[in-house]
């Protein structure tokens, strides 16, 4: 059976999310970020990155919720070539971009050791995660598939992304195409099953 390692409200839920759609079965095993237990010994030998999500296969461990999740789901990738390309995309651009410019509002020091930096990294939090999200708005209605049907991969992805921002500032209701991914979202029996976890 696979086994997730996951935090709660982190984007491992994603990959959750995905299991629970596509009625895999799986374990969950919480990594209690609060007490460090990511830091350990223990979980370097799962995921010497520290991080999460981590998925345990019988062919090994495997890290990064993009390469996870079509791990388990490749049905849910597009047939296209094209089609493909920009689910790749969007889902690079949430890792890559939209991702780290959350975390600096939280983890100022992956980035720097100066108290000053984390709180300059803060306040330019709200403004980069609304420029991303304003790209976003704009970019969905433009995929070349309906994105919140849960029938590609980064509808997950992009999900759990748009849970941080209220954390982070930013109104969803100002990106209309937004708010309605994150409505049809709400409606899919598995991403409520996450809540009821108490993994959102």
């Amino acid at each position: 059976m696979l086994k997730l390692h996951y935090a709660p409200r982190t984007i491992s839920v994603a990959v959750a999310i995905i299991l629970e759609e596509c009625g895999i079965p799986h374990e969950l095993i919480r990594v209690d970020f609060a007490n460090a237990e990511q830091t350990t010994d223990a979980y370097h030998r799962i995921n010497p990155k520290g991080r999460v999500p981590a998925l345990e296969t019988p062919d090994g461990v495997l890290t990064e919720t993009p390469a996870i999740l079509e791990y388990i789901a490749p049905q849910l990738v597009p047939d296209t070539a094209f089609a493909a390309a920009k689910m790749r995309e969007l889902m690079s651009y949430l890792n890559a971009t939209m991702h780290p410019h959350h975390a600096h509002g939280i983890r100022g020091e992956r980035w720097a050791d100066e108290e000053s930096s984390f709180a300059d990294m803060k306040r330019k939090m709200p403004q980069r995660m609304q420029e991303c999200s304003a790209y976003l708005d704009d970019l969905l209605p433009k995929l070349p598939f309906h994105a919140g049907t849960l029938e590609v991969l980064s509808d997950a992805y992009l999900y759990v992304v748009l849970t941080w921002l209220p954390g982070d500032g930013v109104d969803i209701t100002h990106y209309p195409a937004l708010a309605a991914f994150q409505h049809e979202m709400n409606t899919h029996a598995s991403v409520q099953a996450v809540f009821e976890k108490g993994m959102l």
